[in-house]
Protein backbone atom coordinates (compact mmCIF):
# COMPACT_ATOMS: atom_id res chain seq x y z
CA UNK A 1 0.00 0.00 0.00
CA UNK A 2 0.84 3.68 -1.11
CA UNK A 3 2.34 5.17 2.52
CA UNK A 4 0.19 8.15 3.62
CA UNK A 5 2.36 11.58 3.78
CA UNK A 6 1.67 14.91 4.31
CA UNK A 7 3.38 16.89 1.24
CA UNK A 8 5.24 20.65 1.48
CA UNK A 9 6.14 22.26 -1.25
CA UNK A 10 8.67 25.12 -0.97
CA UNK A 11 10.22 23.23 1.53
CA UNK A 12 12.97 25.09 1.85
CA UNK A 13 11.41 29.02 2.47
CA UNK A 14 10.68 30.26 5.38
CA UNK A 15 7.13 28.70 6.18
CA UNK A 16 8.72 25.42 5.32
CA UNK A 17 11.13 25.23 7.95
CA UNK A 18 9.16 26.13 10.71
CA UNK A 19 6.45 24.12 9.69
CA UNK A 20 8.55 20.95 8.87
CA UNK A 21 10.29 21.30 12.30
CA UNK A 22 6.92 21.79 14.16
CA UNK A 23 5.11 18.82 12.52
CA UNK A 24 9.20 16.25 12.68
CA UNK A 25 8.91 17.36 16.28
CA UNK A 26 5.28 16.08 16.61
CA UNK A 27 5.75 12.93 15.24
CA UNK A 28 2.39 12.22 14.06
CA UNK A 29 2.64 12.42 10.07
CA UNK A 30 5.37 11.45 7.44
CA UNK A 31 6.53 14.55 5.59
CA UNK A 32 7.12 14.21 1.91
CA UNK A 33 9.63 17.60 1.39
CA UNK A 34 9.94 19.24 -2.31
CA UNK A 35 11.95 21.89 -3.37
CA UNK A 36 14.10 23.47 -6.13
CA UNK A 37 17.12 23.62 -4.07
CA UNK A 38 18.74 20.68 -2.03
CA UNK A 39 16.34 20.67 1.07
CA UNK A 40 18.45 22.38 4.45
CA UNK A 41 20.20 19.40 6.16
CA UNK A 42 18.80 20.78 9.83
CA UNK A 43 15.39 19.98 8.23
CA UNK A 44 15.89 16.28 6.75
CA UNK A 45 15.60 14.11 10.16
CA UNK A 46 12.19 15.07 10.24
CA UNK A 47 11.10 13.85 6.86
CA UNK A 48 10.28 10.52 5.23
CA UNK A 49 11.65 11.77 1.73
CA UNK A 50 13.31 15.15 0.96
CA UNK A 51 12.68 15.20 -2.64
CA UNK A 52 15.11 18.19 -4.90
CA UNK A 53 12.48 19.12 -8.06
CA UNK A 54 10.05 21.86 -9.67
CA UNK A 55 6.29 21.61 -8.98
CA UNK A 56 6.64 22.51 -12.96
CA UNK A 57 7.76 18.79 -13.24
CA UNK A 58 4.33 17.18 -14.32
CA UNK A 59 6.91 13.71 -14.36
CA UNK A 60 7.65 14.56 -10.79
CA UNK A 61 4.16 14.97 -9.63
CA UNK A 62 2.83 11.85 -11.24
CA UNK A 63 5.27 9.97 -9.55
CA UNK A 64 4.38 11.06 -6.23
CA UNK A 65 0.89 10.36 -7.05
CA UNK A 66 1.97 6.96 -7.58
CA UNK A 67 3.95 6.37 -4.57
CA UNK A 68 2.29 8.21 -1.80
CA UNK A 69 -1.61 8.94 -0.59
CA UNK A 70 -1.43 12.33 0.18
CA UNK A 71 -3.59 13.26 3.08
CA UNK A 72 -2.60 16.80 3.17
CA UNK A 73 -0.79 19.36 1.11
CA UNK A 74 0.84 22.51 1.89
CA UNK A 75 1.66 24.23 -1.08
CA UNK A 76 4.00 27.15 0.33
CA UNK A 77 6.14 27.24 -3.38
CA UNK A 78 6.76 30.40 -4.88
CA UNK A 79 8.22 33.66 -6.27
CA UNK A 80 7.86 36.52 -3.73
CA UNK A 81 6.78 39.79 -4.83
CA UNK A 82 10.27 41.51 -5.20
CA UNK A 83 11.39 39.13 -7.82
CA UNK A 84 8.25 38.45 -9.47
CA UNK A 85 8.57 41.99 -11.02
CA UNK A 86 11.70 41.73 -12.22
CA UNK A 87 10.26 38.66 -14.32
CA UNK A 88 6.23 38.41 -14.04
CA UNK A 89 5.85 35.56 -16.69
CA UNK A 90 8.38 33.55 -14.55
CA UNK A 91 6.27 34.42 -11.62
CA UNK A 92 3.37 33.44 -13.29
CA UNK A 93 4.09 30.03 -14.63
CA UNK A 94 5.93 28.98 -11.14
CA UNK A 95 2.57 30.72 -8.91
CA UNK A 96 -0.23 30.10 -11.21
CA UNK A 97 0.82 27.14 -13.58
CA UNK A 98 2.41 25.30 -10.45
CA UNK A 99 -0.31 25.47 -8.04
CA UNK A 100 -2.88 24.61 -10.73
CA UNK A 101 -0.31 21.26 -10.68
CA UNK A 102 -1.07 20.74 -7.32
CA UNK A 103 -4.67 21.41 -7.56
CA UNK A 104 -4.88 18.70 -10.26
CA UNK A 105 -2.74 16.39 -8.37
CA UNK A 106 -4.70 17.03 -5.14
CA UNK A 107 -7.87 16.21 -7.15
CA UNK A 108 -6.94 13.05 -8.28
CA UNK A 109 -5.55 11.75 -5.00
CA UNK A 110 -8.63 13.18 -3.55
CA UNK A 111 -10.54 10.67 -6.34
CA UNK A 112 -8.33 7.50 -5.09
CA UNK A 113 -8.87 8.27 -1.94
CA UNK A 114 -12.84 8.50 -2.36
CA UNK A 115 -12.17 11.89 0.47
CA UNK A 116 -10.95 15.22 -0.37
CA UNK A 117 -7.50 16.63 0.39
CA UNK A 118 -7.02 19.06 1.87
CA UNK A 119 -5.24 22.30 0.47
CA UNK A 120 -3.88 24.51 2.55
CA UNK A 121 -2.45 27.62 0.89
CA UNK A 122 -0.58 30.44 1.90
CA UNK A 123 -1.72 33.73 0.55
CA UNK A 124 -0.90 37.61 1.06
CA UNK A 125 -1.65 40.98 1.47
CA UNK A 126 -0.26 41.34 -1.41
CA UNK A 127 -3.38 40.37 -3.34
CA UNK A 128 -5.25 43.84 -2.27
CA UNK A 129 -4.64 47.10 -3.81
CA UNK A 130 -5.27 50.22 -2.52
CA UNK A 131 -5.22 53.32 -4.98
CA UNK A 132 -3.51 56.07 -2.89
CA UNK A 133 -2.12 57.27 0.83
CA UNK A 134 -5.08 58.52 1.46
CA UNK A 135 -7.06 55.69 0.92
CA UNK A 136 -5.06 53.62 3.20
CA UNK A 137 -4.76 55.94 5.95
CA UNK A 138 -8.84 55.56 5.72
CA UNK A 139 -9.64 52.48 5.23
CA UNK A 140 -9.41 51.08 8.87
CA UNK A 141 -8.99 47.39 8.73
CA UNK A 142 -9.32 45.57 5.91
CA UNK A 143 -11.74 42.62 5.34
CA UNK A 144 -11.39 39.86 2.92
CA UNK A 145 -13.27 41.27 0.25
CA UNK A 146 -12.49 44.65 0.06
CA UNK A 147 -9.59 46.58 -2.27
CA UNK A 148 -9.05 43.29 -4.54
CA UNK A 149 -6.89 45.16 -7.03
CA UNK A 150 -3.34 44.00 -6.79
CA UNK A 151 -0.69 46.02 -8.65
CA UNK A 152 2.42 43.71 -8.76
CA UNK A 153 2.38 40.52 -9.94
CA UNK A 154 2.43 38.22 -7.29
CA UNK A 155 -1.00 39.74 -5.56
CA UNK A 156 -2.46 38.68 -8.90
CA UNK A 157 -1.34 35.75 -8.66
CA UNK A 158 -2.02 35.40 -5.48
CA UNK A 159 -5.79 36.19 -6.13
CA UNK A 160 -5.99 33.63 -8.78
CA UNK A 161 -5.13 30.85 -7.08
CA UNK A 162 -7.68 32.02 -4.63
CA UNK A 163 -10.34 31.47 -6.98
CA UNK A 164 -9.07 28.61 -8.50
CA UNK A 165 -8.93 27.24 -4.70
CA UNK A 166 -12.48 27.76 -4.77
CA UNK A 167 -13.46 26.81 -8.29
CA UNK A 168 -11.77 23.28 -7.78
CA UNK A 169 -13.31 22.91 -4.33
CA UNK A 170 -16.72 24.27 -5.27
CA UNK A 171 -17.31 23.87 -9.19
CA UNK A 172 -14.55 22.10 -10.53
CA UNK A 173 -16.38 19.38 -13.68
CA UNK A 174 -20.14 21.43 -12.64
CA UNK A 175 -21.21 20.60 -16.28
CA UNK A 176 -19.90 16.36 -16.23
CA UNK A 177 -22.62 14.06 -15.56
CA UNK A 178 -21.14 12.83 -12.43
CA UNK A 179 -20.32 16.02 -11.03
CA UNK A 180 -19.40 15.92 -7.67
CA UNK A 181 -19.08 18.99 -4.92
CA UNK A 182 -15.97 19.52 -2.42
CA UNK A 183 -13.52 17.86 -4.59
CA UNK A 184 -10.81 19.10 -2.72
CA UNK A 185 -10.92 21.12 0.62
CA UNK A 186 -9.20 24.01 -0.15
CA UNK A 187 -8.29 26.36 3.18
CA UNK A 188 -6.75 29.50 2.61
CA UNK A 189 -4.51 32.15 4.79
CA UNK A 190 -3.84 35.80 3.69
CA UNK A 191 -0.59 36.45 5.44
CA UNK A 192 0.82 39.66 6.72
CA UNK A 193 4.43 40.82 6.14
CA UNK A 194 5.80 37.85 8.05
CA UNK A 195 9.19 37.79 10.38
CA UNK A 196 11.51 35.28 11.35
CA UNK A 197 14.56 34.79 13.02
CA UNK A 198 15.72 31.31 11.76
CA UNK A 199 15.57 32.21 7.95
CA UNK A 200 17.07 34.91 5.81
CA UNK A 201 14.35 36.94 3.60
CA UNK A 202 14.01 36.11 0.52
CA UNK A 203 12.76 39.02 -2.10
CA UNK A 204 9.58 39.74 -0.24
CA UNK A 205 8.51 43.37 -0.83
CA UNK A 206 7.55 43.38 3.51
CA UNK A 207 11.26 42.18 4.14
CA UNK A 208 12.57 45.62 5.39
CA UNK A 209 11.90 44.79 8.63
CA UNK A 210 13.62 41.54 9.11
CA UNK A 211 16.23 42.67 6.60
CA UNK A 212 16.99 45.43 9.12
CA UNK A 213 17.24 43.38 12.33
CA UNK A 214 19.49 40.60 10.68
CA UNK A 215 21.53 43.24 8.82
CA UNK A 216 21.65 44.89 12.42
CA UNK A 217 22.90 41.79 14.06
CA UNK A 218 26.09 41.15 11.31
CA UNK A 219 27.00 44.55 11.88
CA UNK A 220 25.96 45.45 8.03
CA UNK A 221 24.51 48.79 7.20
CA UNK A 222 21.07 48.73 6.09
CA UNK A 223 19.52 51.45 3.86
CA UNK A 224 15.90 51.25 4.24
CA UNK A 225 13.55 51.14 0.66
CA UNK A 226 10.70 52.44 2.03
CA UNK A 227 9.97 55.85 4.26
CA UNK A 228 9.71 55.31 8.25
CA UNK A 229 6.18 56.58 8.24
CA UNK A 230 5.66 53.25 5.72
CA UNK A 231 2.69 50.84 8.05
CA UNK A 232 2.12 47.47 7.24
CA UNK A 233 0.72 44.68 9.23
CA UNK A 234 2.63 42.31 10.43
CA UNK A 235 3.69 38.37 12.51
CA UNK A 236 6.46 36.51 13.79
CA UNK A 237 6.68 33.09 11.90
CA UNK A 238 5.73 30.74 14.75
CA UNK A 239 2.53 32.35 14.56
CA UNK A 240 2.43 31.90 11.11
CA UNK A 241 2.85 28.08 11.37
CA UNK A 242 0.66 27.88 14.12
CA UNK A 243 -1.60 29.48 12.00
CA UNK A 244 -1.87 26.82 9.02
CA UNK A 245 -1.79 24.05 11.40
CA UNK A 246 -4.90 25.44 13.33
CA UNK A 247 -6.31 25.74 9.88
CA UNK A 248 -5.79 22.40 8.70
CA UNK A 249 -7.02 20.93 11.94
CA UNK A 250 -10.42 23.02 12.22
CA UNK A 251 -13.50 21.20 11.68
CA UNK A 252 -14.90 21.56 7.93
CA UNK A 253 -18.51 22.69 9.53
CA UNK A 254 -17.27 24.95 11.00
CA UNK A 255 -15.21 26.97 8.35
CA UNK A 256 -17.65 29.53 6.31
CA UNK A 257 -15.00 30.40 4.23
CA UNK A 258 -12.38 29.79 1.88
CA UNK A 259 -9.94 32.56 2.42
CA UNK A 260 -9.15 34.01 6.03
CA UNK A 261 -6.72 36.98 7.59
CA UNK A 262 -4.53 36.74 10.12
CA UNK A 263 -2.05 39.35 11.57
CA UNK A 264 -0.65 40.06 15.23
CA UNK A 265 0.32 43.63 15.18
CA UNK A 266 0.72 46.92 12.68
CA UNK A 267 4.01 49.00 12.72
CA UNK A 268 5.92 51.58 11.17
CA UNK A 269 9.14 51.48 9.69
CA UNK A 270 10.42 54.01 11.87
CA UNK A 271 9.28 51.71 14.81
CA UNK A 272 10.94 48.65 13.49
CA UNK A 273 14.19 51.19 13.50
CA UNK A 274 13.29 51.88 16.96
CA UNK A 275 13.19 48.56 17.87
CA UNK A 276 16.46 47.87 16.36
CA UNK A 277 18.59 50.95 17.49
CA UNK A 278 17.32 49.47 20.94
CA UNK A 279 18.94 46.31 20.71
CA UNK A 280 22.12 47.42 18.33
CA UNK A 281 23.06 50.14 18.92
CA UNK A 282 25.69 50.04 16.82
CA UNK A 283 23.71 49.52 13.79
CA UNK A 284 23.51 51.53 10.83
CA UNK A 285 20.32 52.02 9.20
CA UNK A 286 19.51 54.72 6.62
CA UNK A 287 15.88 55.61 5.30
CA UNK A 288 16.37 55.81 1.45
CA UNK A 289 12.79 55.00 -0.43
CA UNK A 290 12.54 53.12 -3.75
CA UNK A 291 10.15 54.79 -5.73
CA UNK A 292 8.68 51.79 -7.47
CA UNK A 293 8.59 49.21 -4.25
CA UNK A 294 7.40 52.08 -1.87
CA UNK A 295 4.29 52.60 -4.44
CA UNK A 296 3.62 48.81 -3.84
CA UNK A 297 3.50 48.98 0.01
CA UNK A 298 1.92 52.20 0.05
CA UNK A 299 -0.94 49.95 -1.80
CA UNK A 300 -1.26 47.03 0.86
CA UNK A 301 -3.46 47.88 3.82
CA UNK A 302 -1.96 49.23 7.29
CA UNK A 303 -4.33 46.49 9.22
CA UNK A 304 -6.42 43.77 8.11
CA UNK A 305 -8.97 42.03 9.92
CA UNK A 306 -9.28 38.64 10.70
CA UNK A 307 -12.49 38.65 12.90
CA UNK A 308 -13.66 35.77 10.27
CA UNK A 309 -10.98 33.47 11.73
CA UNK A 310 -11.10 34.19 15.07
CA UNK A 311 -14.95 33.04 15.07
CA UNK A 312 -14.68 30.51 12.66
CA UNK A 313 -11.15 28.43 13.90
CA UNK A 314 -10.00 30.48 17.34
CA UNK A 315 -7.81 32.26 15.35
CA UNK A 316 -5.26 34.51 18.31
CA UNK A 317 -1.87 35.71 18.14
CA UNK A 318 0.83 34.56 20.73
CA UNK A 319 3.32 37.04 19.73
CA UNK A 320 2.17 40.73 20.04
CA UNK A 321 4.38 43.45 19.11
CA UNK A 322 6.49 43.29 22.20
CA UNK A 323 6.48 39.96 22.81
CA UNK A 324 7.62 39.41 18.88
CA UNK A 325 10.63 41.21 18.84
CA UNK A 326 11.77 40.74 22.64
CA UNK A 327 11.49 37.27 23.20
CA UNK A 328 11.58 35.71 19.68
CA UNK A 329 13.63 37.60 16.74
CA UNK A 330 15.98 39.42 18.82
CA UNK A 331 17.17 36.80 20.93
CA UNK A 332 17.14 34.46 18.31
CA UNK A 333 18.91 36.75 16.01
CA UNK A 334 21.62 37.25 18.07
CA UNK A 335 22.15 33.89 19.00
CA UNK A 336 22.58 32.85 15.27
CA UNK A 337 25.09 35.51 14.46
CA UNK A 338 26.54 35.19 17.86
CA UNK A 339 26.12 38.95 19.01
CA UNK A 340 27.50 40.21 21.92
CA UNK A 341 26.02 43.77 22.66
Amino acid sequence: MRKEVVLITGANGEIGHGLITHLGREGKVDIVALDVQPLDESLRPYCLRAIQGDILDGMLLGRLVAEFEIRTIYHLASILSTKAEYNPEAAHRVNVEGTLNLLRLAVEQSAWQGRPVKFLYPSSIAAYGLPDLETKHSAGKIKEWMWLEPTTMYGCNKLYCEHLGRYYTRYYRQLAADHTPNTIDFRCIRFPGLISADTIPTGGTSDYGPEMLHHAAQGIPYTCFVRPDTCLPFMAMPDAVRSLLMLESAPKENLKHLVYNVTSFSLTAQEIYEIVIKAFPKAQVTFNPHPSRQAIVDSWPADVDDNAARKDWNWSPEYDKERAFNEYLIPAIKERYSVRV
